[in-house]
């Protein structure tokens, strides 16, 4: 692939937008794919049940966004993962258990998956707030375990993220793609999304004690599902 300005292949942890973004990219070890809202998110949830999600015609189906990045991350030879505000950490420690596994200096590729305004190759992708943060937050706890060779993009996503720590919730409500699933009556998925590496209660109407979405979000802060042979699994 011939070298460019814009494909950061000069840093360890790159960022970048959709499936156009990925190819922009100089070729990376690991490909974190990042669509909170609501592919990456639900996908770790149902990993952390111990179901197993197959990349098909039926994620396709249910994810404009998320699904495409991560088909299109699939046909490199890299480690395809997801990534969430709700296991940010736990992909910084999968990052790093595989650059040991690996022994060598790993290249990463943070992919914030954005809104594909329709399913036709031409349609726009629109700028996602929750997936710049996702982004963000697992940038930043690559940061924090020594991986913070980052691009200028990639710092500023990891900035965004640790000045708006605070107010995911917020955030994430008010955003377009949280108010379109409020609209259809799914507010607890997305303040269940805002939870960061489930620090806090994903659903407060769940009592303690009983199984729910609280307990969910638990589970889900340390899974990391990594797509093997075109389905996702735990790492």
């Amino acid at each position: 692939m011939p070298e460019s300005p814009f494909d950061q292949r000069r840093y360890q942890v790159r960022f970048e937008w959709g499936a156009a973004g990925l190819v922009r990219l100089a070729p990376a070890d690991v490909i974190v794919v990042v669509d909170v809202l609501r592919f990456s998110t639900t996908v770790t949830d149902a990993v952390g049940r111990g179901d197993t999600v197959p990349l098909d015609a039926a994620a396709h189906a249910v994810s404009l966004n998320g699904a495409a990045v991560a088909q299109a991350a699939a046909v490199s030879d890299a480690v395809v993962m997801l990534g969430c505000l709700r296991n940010a950490s736990a992909v910084a420690r999968a990052i790093l258990a595989e650059q040991q596994r690996r022994g060598d200096r790993t290249s990463i590729a943070v992919i914030a998956a954005g809104e594909l305004a329709g399913r036709e190759p031409s349609a726009p992708l629109r700028f996602a707030v929750e997936d710049q943060l996702g982004a963000g937050a697992i940038i930043d706890a690559l940061g924090a375990l020594g991986v913070d060779h980052t691009s200028p993009e990639a710092a500023a996503a990891c900035e965004s993220f640790r000045g708006l720590r605070g107010a995911m919730r917020h955030l994430l409500t008010a955003s377009g793609s949280g108010q379109e699933l409020i609209e259809r009556g799914a507010r607890h998925e997305v303040l269940s999304a805002a939870a960061v590496d489930a620090a806090e209660p994903a659903h407060r109407e769940t009592p303690p004690g009983t199984a729910g979405p609280t307990s969910i979000a638990r589970v889900a802060a340390s899974v990391v599902p990594v797509l093997r042979d075109g389905i996702f699994a735990a790492y």
